[in-house]
């Protein structure tokens, strides 16, 4: 079954580890700039209804113009102080018939049309779903000063990507919470477990990269070559 879903595009970081001087989003790779490969995927998606990119006040206006190329671009509105405070004012942007929310990060420009259906999909069942990959790399917990406290069973854990897809009632509640109880998250599954309440991952390719610094525009380049 269909239920109107709204892609929410969080672009409002400082992109400083890219240490490039503008932001992540406008960088080139291949034909197009990182945040229009990322519209292009959910613009394409058979699962979106509309989108609604959240970006830095100083790169508005530059990203409006691409956006006008998408018809489900509902639209572009500036960031907060917290990823808390930006997920809203992309969620208050968002069309009232929304019954659930996709939330992305615009610097994962390679996320394949095939995970964006399954992880949407899997949300209409369980309320709550994120793309995710296994881990394979040896992970150590450490202290202050970087000597290792513990090793956690590697079969345990997961690498989380967007989209992070929510049903609107409980992604409301996990906004009010953490904004309500000032919480510090770096992903929107954490303000809903915040809540006690369960989040399911869904296998993600392991090519729906994050941009964060220059060695990862290399990588992105090598996939898109790869794909064409």
């Amino acid at each position: 079954m269909k239920h109107f879903t709204s892609a929410i595009i969080a672009a409002s970081g400082d992109s400083t580890r890219m240490g490039m001087g503008i932001s992540k989003q406008l960088i080139k790779i291949g034909d197009k700039v990182t945040i229009e490969h990322t519209l292009t995927a959910f613009e394409n998606s058979s699962v979106i209804d509309e989108i609604v990119v959240v970006c830095r006040e100083v790169d508005i206006e530059t990203i409006r113009k691409i956006a006008d190329k998408f018809s489900k671009v509902k639209a572009v509105v500036t960031g907060g102080k917290t990823r808390a405070d930006s997920v809203r004012n992309g969620v208050c942007a968002c069309s009232d018939c929304a019954q659930y929310f996709a939330i992305h990060d615009g610097a994962r420009p390679l996320v394949l049309d095939s995970d964006i259906t399954n992880v949407v999909q899997r949300a209409y069942v369980t309320n709550a779903a994120t793309l995710g990959t296994y881990v394979t790399d040896t992970i150590k917990v450490v202290d202050e000063n970087n000597n290792i406290l513990k090793t956690p069973v590697r079969d345990t854990l997961r690498a989380v990507q967007t989209p992070q897809v929510f049903e609107r009632s409980l992604y409301m509640r996990a906004i009010d919470n953490a904004l309500k109880n000032n919480l510090s998250v770096t992903d929107d599954c954490s303000m809903v477990e915040a809540l006690n309440e369960e989040v399911e991952i869904v296998l993600g390719s392991a090519e729906n990269i994050k941009l964060t610094t220059t060695v990862d525009l290399v990588f992105a380049q090598a996939i898109l070559n790869e794909r064409k």
